[in-house]
């Protein structure tokens, strides 16, 4: 899934919900090194994607809900629960003739949108008679049942699908770091099979001391602790540690100035913990678990600030928590190369599983190399009925040339035509005693023979 840059402050006007969600997905930026830009009042600024696949439409829907006045007012006064529950969603029905006109075409587009990718799918394994209706049903963003307007459950559906599939996400962020780990050791030991005993022993032993090497790092602090916050403080911030303020340190990495300490500006405090474990110059340190390390910390923290779970840690909440004992006295943090994040059972199974899908592609591709030998034989055969085709028919346009006939063309037509006919007036040039008709109404005198005496 695509990571998100911060929203900006006026679009927290736009659906809290949903914006509280998109919030929720992180970035790759470290914001203690980046200044924050004042927005110019009015000034239109481009959101990021979310990763869902209908990113285009929910944005288009909050774009088009913002610029009715009665809506925008009724959110400004909505709970997040009421969003939830799809009350705020019934307001719909109040809205200006001309919004709803509007998301009636978006709809309809978007609908338009999905068949196209129903289709497309089903072309590709040749399928025939689509119910798009039935297929509609997959899509749980908007109603599939009335495809022309857009309607308060519409509303509802949207902001249930983007607040589920977002919530979502650190959960799936999980299953696809831990099916890349175990890739990882797979692919290692695919590997190993293929050398001797020796270069086996020793392709070990260099792993072993990566391993070694790479957990051999200073402690890393608690992430959210007393200890952790004072060393940014420090080190980011060059302030004096005996000075550490929490309400200050609040507002210095509240980066955008809205109020909230969203989940992108929590994982850029992790950044210094990050670089005692991490270093993209050593072979040994792997930066996609370096990522994944910074997630976990944003996502330990998270659960551990955010009260109400609206994915936004408020000024309130923050100085909450560093009331508590965990702030002060931490539990040791173990990072990922302190942890089994996967079993044997689990390997063996996923490695299962690949074979599968292996032996899947192999008998496709002999299958495939089949069709094209069957299809090249026809081809041969085509090609050498078309040879023999051609050879009979040169015999035969010989063998007329032999007997004195005219060859025929491809047609059966004649290439040899008969001389023209002679003009009218021409007088035809006949032998004495030629065989030759007579025009209509001449009468041919006998012959006078000279062996005969007339009286």
């Amino acid at each position: 899934m695509k990571r998100l840059s911060v929203l900006p402050q006026q679009c927290l006007l736009l659906m809290t919900c949903l914006l509280m969600a998109l919030e929720a997905v992180p970035i790759d930026i470290d914001k203690t090194k980046v200044k924050a830009e004042g927005h110019v009042e009015g000034e239109k600024v481009e959101n990021p994607d979310t990763g869902l696949y209908y990113d285009e439409y929910l944005r288009q829907v909050i774009d088009v809900l913002e610029t009715d006045k009665h809506f925008r007012e009724k959110l400004q006064t909505a709970d997040i629960e009421e969003i939830k529950s799809g009350k705020l969603s019934r307001e719909l029905d109040l809205v200006s003739h001309h919004v709803r006109t509007r998301l009636d075409e978006l709809k309809r587009q978007e609908v338009a949108r999905l068949r196209m990718l129903i289709k497309a799918k089903m072309d590709s394994v040749q399928d025939t008679g689509i119910d798009h209706q039935a297929l509609l049903k997959q899509f749980e963003h908007l109603n599939h049942q009335n495809p022309d307007t857009f309607e308060p459950k519409d509303l509802d559906m949207l902001i249930k699908a983007a607040t589920s599939d977002l919530e979502n996400y650190d959960k799936t962020r999980h299953e696809e770091f831990k099916k890349y780990e175990m890739m990882k050791e797979h692919e290692r030991r695919e590997y190993l099979k293929t050398l001797d005993e020796e270069k086996r022993k020793k392709e070990e032993s260099k792993f072993e001391e990566m391993k070694k090497k790479h957990g051999d790092h200073p402690k890393v602090h608690h992430p959210g602790s007393k200890d952790q916050l004072k060393e940014v403080w420090e080190e980011a911030d060059g302030l004096d540690p005996n000075e550490f303020d929490p309400k200050t340190f609040f507002k210095l990495h509240d980066v955008n100035n809205d109020g909230f300490l969203d989940e992108q500006e929590l994982e850029a405090l992790f950044t210094k913990e990050l670089e005692k474990v991490y270093d993209p110059k050593n072979e040994e340190d792997d930066m996609v678990e370096m990522e994944e390390e910074r997630l976990r910390m944003r996502e330990h923290v998270m659960n551990e600030v955010d009260i109400n779970k609206d994915r936004l840690v408020t000024l309130e909440e923050f100085l909450r928590a560093t009331e508590k004992k965990e702030f002060l006295e931490p539990d040791s943090w173990e990072t990922l190369d302190q942890q089994q994040l996967f079993t044997e059972d689990e390997l063996k199974e996923f490695e299962n599983h690949i074979s599968q899908q292996e032996d899947e592609l192999r008998k496709k591709a002999e299958e495939l190399q089949k069709q094209k030998e069957e299809l090249q034989r026809q081809h041969d055969q085509l090609q050498a009925q078309k040879q023999e085709l051609q050879q009979v028919v040169k015999q035969m346009e010989q063998k007329k040339l032999q007997q004195g006939n005219p060859p025929a063309g491809p047609g059966g037509e004649l290439k040899i035509q008969p001389p023209a006919e002679h003009k009218a007036g021409d007088a035809p040039q006949h032998p004495a005693g030629g065989d030759q008709p007579l025009p209509p109404g001449h009468v041919q005198e006998p012959a006078v023979r000279t062996d005969q005496v007339h009286p």
